[in-house]
């Protein structure tokens, strides 16, 4: 659960459930995926009475996003593209994965059970989420240990957003996935099969 500040509780009637940021009207948007400003606790916080460190073992730094058979005038006329984002429809989702593997070290006194999130930013640009949770793996880690962790990542269910006009694309470019202080970059890039 995200925590906010009183300012955010006082200012944002509890009625309204908008989750999209509007700026326009003052509205800065609700959850971790929207809400951009200060938190008391960021969502996933504190949630162990000891302390962890991840380490990057394994993470791709470009993945292929295999469209599926289309030819070039089906892509332009149904705007697969369309603005650095392909449908999520005309990707090959069986074989758009990838797999990371992230070493926890329990680096406090006590053993502990730690829930490893990992969030997704997608590229810059019109996408609405600032980041999503896209996986998290439970586990046990004995103080003063380390264990590996692996997280697969399916590109059309993890890595996709939903347009303004409801649409689930892909966004190409620069993706950040965030595992507590990690940050990793990988870009994405369609290819046709």
């Amino acid at each position: 659960m995200t925590w906010y500040p009183q300012e955010y509780v006082a200012k944002i009637p509890m009625t309204n459930m908008k989750m999209r940021a509007n700026l326009a009207r003052g509205y800065p948007g609700r959850t971790y995926r929207f809400y951009r400003g200060l938190v008391v606790y960021p969502f996933g916080d504190g949630m162990s009475y000891t302390t962890y460190r991840h380490s990057l073992v394994e993470a791709p730094t470009r993945v292929s996003v295999p469209l599926a058979s289309l030819d070039a005038t089906v892509v332009a006329r149904n705007s697969s593209l369309l603005s650095t984002g392909i449908k999520a429809a005309h990707v090959n989702c069986g074989a758009a994965s990838l797999e990371i593997r992230v070493d926890v070290k329990n680096t406090g006194s006590m053993d502990g059970t730690h829930a490893l999130l990992v969030f997704s930013e997608p590229s810059e640009g019109k996408w609405s989420p600032t980041k999503q949770l896209i996986g998290f793996e439970k586990v046990h880690v004995p103080a003063g240990s380390r264990q590996r962790v692996r997280v697969d990542v399916r590109v059309c269910e993890h890595l996709s957003v939903v347009d303004e006009f409801g649409i689930r694309r892909i966004p190409l470019g620069e993706h950040k996935l965030r595992v507590g202080d990690l940050e990793h970059s990988m870009t994405l890039q369609a290819n046709l099969e």
